[in-house]
């Protein structure tokens, strides 16, 4: 009696199991282009619970936050016409005193973000904190405004510190959520971007951190497809971290700088004009030139 075809192809797919299923092998096939991602109920459950943490731990951070001109500042900015009327800065100075106070400022003005940071600023940054963290970790569109009004509201030094520190941390826990649930979702979205960024990868691994280096400064690939794709071509937590961190620094400082001076930016394409992306991948360069003439010793 001939067996029907479906179980023929069953049985032949079945046997070559043994070697498809190992972790290698899912390691070197991303999922098939045009294919919806798909998760375990596992990996449901755990991206349903970092949101919901994520979602509680701000919602506490606003809750605790000083109510006193809240309701008019709790707005994101989404563009620079935003960051400008965040930035506004109308506060007056008591006559007789040291301190800022609310009673000289016009009415229309008491939706100043500025006089708030100023007035509450560990609050203030552990809400921006909370919010840049949150919306690199998801992948959500903005955090470009959010350097610029760290630099319009802080100066060059504290808010480039502050934007590395959230850029940094916001980006390891992408890292981290990429890894727990990323692989179907980044080989959905960036199939071809995927092989080869993985094959790039195998090709340095002696000089991964040099490489991650070039990337994080030079603007070659996208930091979101950074994010995700490192967990799933194996690149170490801690080359990823050191990376991060340190490659962030000049493409912040542009933006921080931007920040203080909002009235001159028509648009943010004007961040990246063809001299700072000449800057930036001239300080890449040097980050891999020790792979560069590594290469050219073995090659000699």
């Amino acid at each position: 009696m001939p067996f029907p075809r479906r179980d023929i192809e069953a049985a032949g797919a079945g046997s070559g199991s043994g070697d498809d299923d190992s972790p290698a092998a899912k390691r070197g096939k991303p999922e098939a282009a045009g294919a919806r991602p798909s998760l375990t109920r596992t990996e449901a459950a755990a991206a349903a619970s970092v949101l919901a943490l994520f979602l509680v731990g701000i919602f506490c951070v606003f809750r605790a936050a000083p109510r006193r001109e809240f309701e008019q500042i709790l707005r994101l900015p989404r563009s620079l016409a935003d960051v400008r009327l965040l930035n506004k800065l109308a506060s007056e100075r008591h006559q007789n005193d040291e301190v800022f106070t609310l009673t000289l400022i016009p009415e229309t003005c008491r939706d100043n973000l500025a006089v708030y940071a100023r007035d509450y600023q560990a609050n203030f940054i552990l809400g921006y904190c909370s919010i840049y963290i949150f919306m690199q970790t998801f992948m959500i569109p903005g955090t470009i405004f959010m350097s610029l009004l760290a630099g319009a509201l802080f100066g060059v030094v504290k808010g480039g510190i502050l934007v590395v520190f959230t850029a940094t941390a916001g980006a390891s826990s992408c890292y981290f959520v990429s890894k727990l649930i990323g692989r179907p979702l980044i080989s959905w979205l960036w199939p071809e971007k995927l092989r080869y960024f993985q094959s790039e990868i195998a090709k340095r691994k002696e000089k991964l951190l040099n490489y991650m280096l070039f990337l994080r400064i030079t603007p070659t690939l996208p930091n979101t497809f950074i994010n995700m794709a490192s967990p799933i071509v194996d690149i170490p937590f801690h080359i990823f971290f050191a990376a991060t961190l340190i490659g962030l620094i000049p493409a912040s400082y542009i933006t921080v700088k931007a920040g203080r001076a909002l009235g001159d930016l028509r648009s943010v394409r004007e961040l990246y004009d063809s001299k700072t992306l000449v800057i930036l991948f001239l300080i890449g360069t040097v980050a891999v030139a020790p792979t560069i003439l590594k290469r050219k010793r073995i090659y000699e």
